[in-house]
């Protein structure tokens, strides 16, 4: 992983090129106030203090400095600074009369690259900030290394990304002190956890699915579990994919990469908590031992499903590992999910959906959302759509023939795996950029970790 900490540094009062923010409200004023060769250098670029706009003012001699355009020089966004981070020229910046607060956090994401697979591969250039708040500086740069996380491994094809490169992910993450890592698999994972067995067990043996976890923590500390959808590659099985619903389907580990981010922030943040991570990790391939529509499988939890869409395998792995993270007692449990279409459709690329079965949960990351700038939409889990996925030969079906209503009827069926009075949060989220924004490139991203991230902060920070 890229170390980003030299990217943000501590201001000492070390020679650096100025950044000037300006909004609209107040830009006349500024304006007015530059002198007329700066003023006219400043119009010959167009510069109107519109969000993201950047004007290099040259000074007398052979200092020179940037003007930004922000929403609100009072209240800085996350990516206030990310489009400058990603255009200016090598050099260390200091923000003018203000610390970068929040925006820190956008700049360390706006150098990020992904180009492993390019023959030549751009220059890096290293922009460096300094900041006048020494204490954000770790906290952003660990937050910034779990979003590269995220793009990293979202953004890898599944020909490099299976569920042993997964796990290999987690052993990175339990290099740290303290952090037990187990892995599930073969016949132990075809007898205990068969949902997730039966969904991988088409795929080659290289590619064998199994059951991730890590532990970590003072077993004095609040017990949390943390659960993200780790499919690797999605044909749709028997029932496959078109062309175009195949394409992206190497993000379909989403989910996967998420809760490593987030189990990763956990430990090194050394959260006071009792953190278990578990992430189910198959590639839902096609060959003669594929599950069948109409197959019945028993899961984890002795619950029976008939598979209705072999293309509705995510809950499926799923449902068995919300079993085990329940059998732990934990006193919450958040999973991640590249789950359903049916989200993108209600709510666009850029909202997580989040259904949660316990109101103050609910709150707490919603008011976390609006913090720190990572939005998220709650969603019902309405109980009148239970009926939606019913089987006339098992407990439950896997899923509904109704063309509504797919976000819900997936949670429902998640929560049914999930203990009633137990606090449960579950993000569908897209995990992908279909197109760029300052900061957020296309490709691979996070949606809801930092929402997540605050909420366990603002629970069990101390």
């Amino acid at each position: 992983m890229t170390d980003l900490s030299p990217l943000l540094q501590a201001d000492k009062g070390q020679p650096a090129t100025s950044l000037v923010l300006v909004d609209k409200s107040g830009f006349d004023a500024w304006l007015q106030a530059q002198p007329e060769r700066v003023r006219q250098v400043l119009t010959a670029q167009g510069f109107k203090a519109e969000g993201y706009q950047l004007a290099i003012v040259q000074g007398e001699k052979a200092e020179w400095s940037a003007a930004l355009g922000v929403a609100n020089v009072g209240e800085l966004s996350p990516w206030c600074l990310a489009k400058a981070a990603e255009t200016l020229p090598e050099g260390t910046y200091r923000v003018e009369g203000q610390g970068p607060g929040p925006a820190a956090l956008g700049w360390l994401l706006g150098q990020y690259r992904f180009d492993r697979y390019k023959a030549e591969k751009p220059k890096k250039v290293p922009r460096i900030l300094l900041t006048d708040d020494p204490a954000r500086i770790e906290e952003s740069v660990q937050l910034a290394e779990a979003t590269h996380l995220v793009r990293d491994l979202v953004n890898l094809p599944a020909q490099d990304l299976g569920p042993a490169e997964l796990e290999a992910a987690a052993a990175a993450i339990a290099k740290d002190a303290g952090v037990k890592l187990a892995v599930t698999s073969g016949e132990k994972l075809a007898a205990e956890y068969p949902m997730i067995h039966a969904v991988g067990r088409a795929a080659s043996q290289d590619r064998a699915p199994r059951l991730i976890e890590l532990e970590w923590g003072d077993q004095r500390h609040p017990r949390i579990a943390i659960v993200g959808k780790g499919v690797v590659f999605d044909s749709g099985g028997l029932d496959i994919k078109n062309a175009s619903g195949m394409r992206l389907m190497k993000k379909d580990m989403g989910g996967g990469a998420h809760a490593l981010a987030l189990a990763q922030l956990v430990i090194r943040s050394r959260l006071p908590v009792r953190l278990h991570l578990l992430v189910p990790a198959v590639e839902n391939a096609i060959s003669g031992n594929a599950f069948r529509p109409g197959d019945v499988l028993t899961s984890r939890k002795g619950v029976t499903v008939e598979i209705g869409n072999t293309d509705a395998e995510g809950r499926l792995i799923l449902g068995d590992a919300l079993t085990r993270a329940a059998e732990g007692a934990p006193e919450l449990i958040i999973d991640f999910a590249t789950l359903t279409g049916a989200a993108r459709v209600a709510l666009g690329p850029d909202l997580p959906a989040l259904f949660a079965n316990d109101e103050a949960l609910a709150a707490d990351l919603l008011a976390a959302s609006e913090k720190v700038s990572d939005p998220i939409w709650r969603m019902p889990l309405w109980k009148a759509y239970n009926e939606l996925f019913a089987s006339d030969i098992a407990d439950i079906g896997n899923s509904s023939d109704a063309p509504m209503a797919g976000a819900v009827t997936a949670a429902l069926f998640l929560q049914k795996f999930v203990p009633d009075k137990m606090p449960w949060a579950h993000f569908d989220t897209f995990a992908w950029r279909a197109s760029a924004k300052p900061g957020r490139p296309k490709g691979g991203d996070a949606l809801g970790l930092r929402a997540a991230w605050q909420m366990l902060k603002a629970r069990y920070g101390g």
